[in-house]
């Protein structure tokens, strides 16, 4: 099948025999289309299962071609095949309908490899820890973005091991800040090697003059923006770096007026640098973090304020470090591209997916008549799960519901897979999040990354009873 060809660069898609229909169906709606195409399905069922090898011998006549566009899913090095064949072979996305923006003007994905935001990750319960607790957790810190990393002090808890910390740190190539409002421990700090302090007054500025360490600044009540003034410009006056911050305040207890600060201060002094302590609104409001981090993070990014201090002291914070160290960059690309939060990156959605339902019931029962097979194939429509093989489709929002329509109960394995399947089909359906078969739920920059890049694909995961038959063939 071929377009009307023209002086537009013609490319072959290739796919399989049960993808072929919503294909050609797809990229006749892209309007206009960029593009002269033919679409070919190489006598293979699954689009997924073609390889390098596979295209290497079956594929021929690609006169007038000028690039190959394989499935998503397809995997193996498309270098090779682009040498053996003298033209281009690149992926398109893994879901069919995402196939118009894939070649639209948002085709390539905006780099988010910029920002300008300090992170300082602070160890609230240091003088409580051992130095090798603390190193640990800065490790943790550092590999999920931190820049910096806080070791605070207790009020009124002595910290013999407050030296010790701060050179051990040090040795192992940390940027270290020290909280406390008690002189004897920004003193020892300094002394230790710290690079910044937490936090200077104006009546604490001396501290700041007898070591070469930057001051985060808060006036002398810390809600007195004429005090923290006043300690903003003694530092500017002597060409001192330094950081100011006006406070944040948890929700009912002046949340609205600490922003007003913030804007307020930048008001007074266009270009100090200026910091935000983030902890007492994501520590003490039990609600996700991640859309709270990314609104402040969007205050930041406006006000233009450089660094932020968090903390992760409570279970639902324990990802913070991550979000920030992911929303600092998507905001920072919005900003500079003008432009709302949107369509830069899809880290910043953990529970929701913008689009998760690529199919619809009408389109899952067309595929489900072409199938031939025993293996089971998972979709989740806005109407809940749809299961099918060549035996029929199933449709429930319960796994408990489709399990005994399965034939399954005697081949554990085989249960076993489908009941994992099924779950995150459930979840994805209830949250509506996408679901891809034998892929884990993307949860966003929330997840920790993991510690392989190992994908699993159908043939490893394979559903067909029938394979197990094929094993038991002598060769």
């Amino acid at each position: 099948m071929t377009a009307a060809s023209g002086a537009l660069p013609h490319l072959l898609f290739i796919t399989g025999k049960l993808a072929e229909k919503n294909l050609v169906r797809v990229l006749s709606e892209i309007t206009p289309c960029p593009f002269t195409y033919e679409v070919r399905a190489l006598g293979i069922t699954v689009a997924a299962l073609i390889t390098v090898d596979f295209l290497k011998r079956r594929l021929r006549d690609l006169a007038g071609v000028d690039r190959v566009i394989l499935p998503g899913r397809c995997r193996g090095e498309l270098d090779e095949l682009s040498a053996a064949f003298g033209i281009p072979f690149e992926r398109g996305p893994e879901e069919l309908k995402d196939l118009p923006a894939h070649f639209g003007r948002h085709a390539k994905a905006r780099a988010i490899d910029q920002h300008d935001i300090l992170i300082f990750g602070e160890i609230v319960d240091a003088p409580q820890v051992s130095v090798a607790a603390v190193l640990a957790r800065a490790a943790r810190y550092r590999a999920d973005g931190a820049d910096v990393i806080d070791v605070g002090c207790l009020p009124d808890v002595p910290f013999p091991a407050l030296t010790e910390m701060v050179r051990a740190l040090k040795g192992e190539g940390y940027r270290v800040s020290v909280d406390s409002l008690r002189d004897e421990d920004l003193l020892a700090g300094a002394r230790a090697g710290a690079d910044y302090l937490f936090s200077l007054t104006e009546d604490t500025l001396w501290i700041a003059e007898e070591y070469p360490v930057t001051p985060i600044l808060i006036g002398r009540d810390p809600r007195d923006l004429d005090s923290l003034g006043r300690a903003i410009e003694a530092l500017s006056a002597r060409g001192r770096a330094f950081f100011a911050d006006p406070i944040l305040d948890p929700v009912h207890h002046g949340l609205t007026d600490s922003l007003l600060r913030y804007r307020e201060l930048r008001r007074r002094y266009p270009e100090a640098p200026m910091l935000m302590g983030i902890g007492n609104l994501s520590e003490l409001t039990h609600a996700d973090t991640l859309g709270l981090n990314t609104l402040l993070l969007g205050i930041c990014s406006e006000l233009r304020i450089g660094a932020v201090l968090t903390t992760e002291v409570s279970g639902h914070c324990r990802s913070v470090v991550r979000e920030l160290a992911h929303a600092r960059r998507v905001l920072y690309a919005a900003r500079e591209d003008h432009m709302p939060p949107r369509h830069i990156d899809e880290g910043l959605l953990a529970l929701h997916d913008r689009k998760p339902f690529p199919y619809t019931l009408p389109e899952v029962k067309d595929a489900a008549a072409a199938v031939k097979d025993a293996n089971f194939r998972i979709e989740v429509t806005a109407e809940g799960i749809q299961i099918y093989n060549r035996d029929g489709l199933r449709s429930a929002v319960d796994p408990y519901d489709l399990f005994p329509q399965l034939g399954v109960e005697n081949d554990a394995p085989h249960a076993f897979y489908l009941g994992l399947e099924l779950a995150r089909a459930q979840i994805a359906w209830q949250l509506g999040k996408r679901y891809v078969q034998d892929q884990e739920l993307d949860w966003g920059c929330v997840r920790p990354a993991p510690t392989d890049n190992k994908l699993h694909f159908v043939e490893e995961r394979s559903t067909l009873a029938a394979r197990k038959a094929k094993r038991k063939k002598p060769p």
